[in-house]
Protein backbone atom coordinates (compact mmCIF):
# COMPACT_ATOMS: atom_id res chain seq x y z
CA UNK A 1 0.00 0.00 0.00
CA UNK A 2 1.66 3.22 -1.13
CA UNK A 3 1.55 6.55 0.69
CA UNK A 4 -0.18 5.17 3.78
CA UNK A 5 1.25 6.35 7.09
CA UNK A 6 0.43 4.54 10.34
CA UNK A 7 0.30 6.81 13.37
CA UNK A 8 -0.48 6.21 17.04
CA UNK A 9 -2.95 8.60 18.66
CA UNK A 10 -5.33 8.65 21.62
CA UNK A 11 -8.93 9.77 22.05
CA UNK A 12 -7.80 13.33 22.84
CA UNK A 13 -6.02 13.76 19.50
CA UNK A 14 -7.51 15.97 16.78
CA UNK A 15 -7.78 12.94 14.45
CA UNK A 16 -10.09 11.14 16.88
CA UNK A 17 -13.15 12.82 15.34
CA UNK A 18 -12.24 11.29 11.96
CA UNK A 19 -11.71 7.92 13.66
CA UNK A 20 -15.17 8.18 15.24
CA UNK A 21 -16.74 9.02 11.86
CA UNK A 22 -14.94 6.18 10.08
CA UNK A 23 -16.12 3.70 12.72
CA UNK A 24 -19.65 5.08 12.43
CA UNK A 25 -19.66 4.83 8.61
CA UNK A 26 -17.99 1.43 8.26
CA UNK A 27 -18.92 -0.46 11.43
CA UNK A 28 -22.27 0.90 12.61
CA UNK A 29 -24.37 2.56 9.88
CA UNK A 30 -24.49 -0.60 7.71
CA UNK A 31 -26.03 -2.39 10.72
CA UNK A 32 -28.57 0.34 11.43
CA UNK A 33 -26.68 1.26 14.61
CA UNK A 34 -24.83 4.35 15.81
CA UNK A 35 -21.86 4.99 18.07
CA UNK A 36 -23.97 7.81 19.53
CA UNK A 37 -25.91 5.08 21.36
CA UNK A 38 -22.81 3.37 22.80
CA UNK A 39 -20.61 3.92 25.85
CA UNK A 40 -17.30 5.05 24.33
CA UNK A 41 -15.46 5.59 27.62
CA UNK A 42 -13.10 2.68 26.81
CA UNK A 43 -11.81 4.72 23.87
CA UNK A 44 -9.96 6.91 26.35
CA UNK A 45 -8.03 3.90 27.72
CA UNK A 46 -7.13 2.57 24.27
CA UNK A 47 -4.12 2.85 22.04
CA UNK A 48 -5.51 4.02 18.69
CA UNK A 49 -3.63 3.39 15.47
CA UNK A 50 -4.70 5.24 12.37
CA UNK A 51 -3.86 4.86 8.71
CA UNK A 52 -3.45 8.21 7.01
CA UNK A 53 -3.76 8.68 3.26
CA UNK A 54 -3.43 12.23 1.92
CA UNK A 55 -3.68 13.45 5.54
CA UNK A 56 -7.09 11.83 5.97
CA UNK A 57 -7.90 8.97 8.33
CA UNK A 58 -8.58 6.01 6.02
CA UNK A 59 -8.26 3.24 8.59
CA UNK A 60 -8.17 2.66 12.32
CA UNK A 61 -7.80 -0.01 14.94
CA UNK A 62 -7.95 0.23 18.70
CA UNK A 63 -6.03 -1.75 21.31
CA UNK A 64 -7.67 -2.16 24.70
CA UNK A 65 -5.60 -3.54 27.61
CA UNK A 66 -7.24 -6.52 29.30
CA UNK A 67 -5.24 -8.54 31.84
CA UNK A 68 -2.22 -10.81 32.27
CA UNK A 69 -0.36 -9.53 29.22
CA UNK A 70 -3.40 -9.70 26.93
CA UNK A 71 -4.64 -6.81 24.79
CA UNK A 72 -7.81 -6.71 22.70
CA UNK A 73 -7.79 -5.55 19.10
CA UNK A 74 -11.12 -3.82 18.43
CA UNK A 75 -12.95 -1.38 16.19
CA UNK A 76 -10.93 -2.21 13.07
CA UNK A 77 -12.24 -0.12 10.17
CA UNK A 78 -10.96 0.78 6.71
CA UNK A 79 -12.60 3.28 4.38
CA UNK A 80 -14.72 1.42 1.84
CA UNK A 81 -12.69 2.55 -1.20
CA UNK A 82 -9.47 1.21 0.34
CA UNK A 83 -10.76 -2.14 1.60
CA UNK A 84 -8.86 -5.19 0.29
CA UNK A 85 -5.87 -3.00 -0.64
CA UNK A 86 -3.58 -3.84 2.30
CA UNK A 87 -4.52 -1.06 4.73
CA UNK A 88 -6.07 -3.48 7.22
CA UNK A 89 -3.01 -5.72 7.11
CA UNK A 90 -0.75 -2.71 7.79
CA UNK A 91 -2.91 -1.70 10.75
CA UNK A 92 -2.92 -5.20 12.28
CA UNK A 93 0.85 -5.54 11.84
CA UNK A 94 1.38 -2.14 13.48
CA UNK A 95 -0.98 -3.13 16.30
CA UNK A 96 0.98 -6.33 16.91
CA UNK A 97 4.31 -4.43 16.93
CA UNK A 98 2.92 -1.79 19.29
CA UNK A 99 1.46 -4.37 21.67
CA UNK A 100 4.66 -6.41 21.71
CA UNK A 101 6.80 -3.31 22.44
CA UNK A 102 4.55 -2.56 25.40
CA UNK A 103 5.07 -6.05 26.82
CA UNK A 104 1.84 -7.76 25.79
CA UNK A 105 2.14 -11.46 24.96
CA UNK A 106 -1.21 -12.09 23.26
CA UNK A 107 -3.80 -10.24 21.19
CA UNK A 108 -7.41 -11.32 21.16
CA UNK A 109 -10.30 -10.01 19.10
CA UNK A 110 -13.91 -10.60 18.14
CA UNK A 111 -13.96 -11.08 14.36
CA UNK A 112 -17.08 -10.55 12.35
CA UNK A 113 -17.86 -13.75 10.48
CA UNK A 114 -16.99 -12.09 7.16
CA UNK A 115 -13.53 -11.07 8.48
CA UNK A 116 -12.45 -14.43 9.93
CA UNK A 117 -10.45 -15.39 6.83
CA UNK A 118 -8.60 -12.05 6.91
CA UNK A 119 -7.43 -12.66 10.47
CA UNK A 120 -6.60 -16.32 9.80
CA UNK A 121 -4.22 -15.21 7.00
CA UNK A 122 -2.48 -13.02 9.58
CA UNK A 123 -1.97 -15.96 11.95
CA UNK A 124 -4.95 -15.64 14.28
CA UNK A 125 -6.63 -18.78 15.61
CA UNK A 126 -10.34 -19.20 16.27
CA UNK A 127 -11.00 -19.82 19.97
CA UNK A 128 -14.81 -19.85 20.17
CA UNK A 129 -18.00 -20.88 18.46
CA UNK A 130 -20.03 -18.26 16.63
CA UNK A 131 -21.71 -15.71 18.92
CA UNK A 132 -23.76 -12.60 18.30
CA UNK A 133 -22.35 -9.11 18.86
CA UNK A 134 -23.84 -5.90 17.44
CA UNK A 135 -26.53 -8.16 15.94
CA UNK A 136 -24.12 -10.11 13.68
CA UNK A 137 -22.11 -13.35 14.06
CA UNK A 138 -18.56 -13.19 15.41
CA UNK A 139 -15.88 -15.60 16.61
CA UNK A 140 -13.24 -14.91 19.20
CA UNK A 141 -9.72 -15.17 17.80
CA UNK A 142 -6.25 -14.77 19.27
CA UNK A 143 -2.58 -14.71 18.42
CA UNK A 144 0.55 -14.95 20.55
CA UNK A 145 3.11 -12.20 20.11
Amino acid sequence: MNNIIIKEINAHAPEYREVWQLREDVLRKPLGLSLKDEDLSADFEDIILIALGDNNVVGCVMLHPLHDGIIKLRQMAVAELLQQKGVGRLLVQAAETTAKKQGYIKIELHAREIAIGFYEKLGYDITSELFMEVNIPHKKMEKGL
